[in-house]
């Protein structure tokens, strides 16, 4: 055996040591015998905001470029997946063996072309080989896994709110469903904008949730036109109040709660000319 070989043998064991060790500790805080009480409450549908929450913070970790803090995060989204699988353990349904099998399998079945005989020329035949396994998995022709209410649906199940309305946005357009000009979309806007208002109106909570996802959806088409990408346009106006508010603490000699509406806003306007 090579040096090299004898070296990546170690790492390998070295990881699924490290890998046995969390699945243990887990297995011990979810343990009527001495375990946690607060992991042996939970059920998946209690861990699902932590799953989302994880998610964007390996997110955020990625975009500062810091190794340490990415794998940090990482292993945050780590332990959700073990302690989901986990939990489904105890209850007899799979382990987080099926969970690694299956994505093993999956990603072999998708990649002939490195595990098969398929050759292909480039990313784009890649792509549809993918669409093509991925519709015989569900049973589907590749025609019916195409149609623009399929892909829709996906996104609409697995993203965001706003992200999926930004790729359902672009995709629909790319179908025809779009204005001629970006005025029509304006006149859309000013259309739901004054809908929107008729509701808060009413009494009727769902119309107003209604009018107000109709709302938005114009302006994330709106933002579709000008090139602008909602969700870090939001991002970042988040990531500004923080550090005005931030600021503003600095500046308060007191609780911000014990200042009036017109002082927090005097406290707002120096926060907001500093960090300019």
């Amino acid at each position: 055996m090579s040096n090299s070989q004898q070296a990546a043998n170690q790492t390998y064991d070295a990881i699924l040591e490290a890998l046995n060790h969390l699945i243990e500790v887990v297995a011990k805080l979810r343990s009527p015998d001495g375990g946690c009480p607060w992991d042996l409450a939970q059920t998946p549908q209690t861990l699902i905001p932590y799953v989302i929450e994880e998610a964007y913070e390996v997110v955020h970790a990625i975009k500062t470029e810091d190794p340490q803090a990415i794998a940090e995060e990482l292993g945050d989204l780590l332990l959700q997946v073990v302690l989901q699988a986990q939990i489904a353990s105890d209850e007899g349904q799979f382990s987080l063996k099926e969970v690694a099998q299956g994505i093993t399998e999956k990603l072999i079945r998708r990649h002939p072309h490195v595990f098969g005989d398929v050759e292909v020329a480039n990313q784009e035949e890649v792509h549809q080989n993918w669409e093509k396994i991925k519709a015989q998995e569900k049973g589907e022709t590749l025609e019916t896994a195409q149609l623009l209410s399929r892909k829709l649906s996906r996104y609409h199940r697995t993203l965001p709110p706003l992200m999926a309305s930004s790729k359902m946005s672009v995709k629909a357009a790319s179908a025809g469903f779009e204005w001629e000009t970006v005025d029509g979309v304006w006149e859309k806007f000013t259309e739901e904008l004054g809908e929107f208002k008729q509701a808060l109106e009413a009494e009727d909570k769902a119309h107003q949730e209604a009018e107000l996802g109709d709302l938005l959806f114009t302006l994330i088409n709106i933002a579709r036109w000008y090139g602008l990408d909602p969700s870090a346009a939001l991002q970042g106006t988040n990531e500004r109040f923080i550090q005005r508010l931030s600021k503003m603490e600095t500046f308060a000699a007191r609780p911000l709660t014990d200042y009036t509406l017109n002082e927090l806003e005097t406290l707002w306007q120096q926060a907001k000319k500093l960090l300019e």
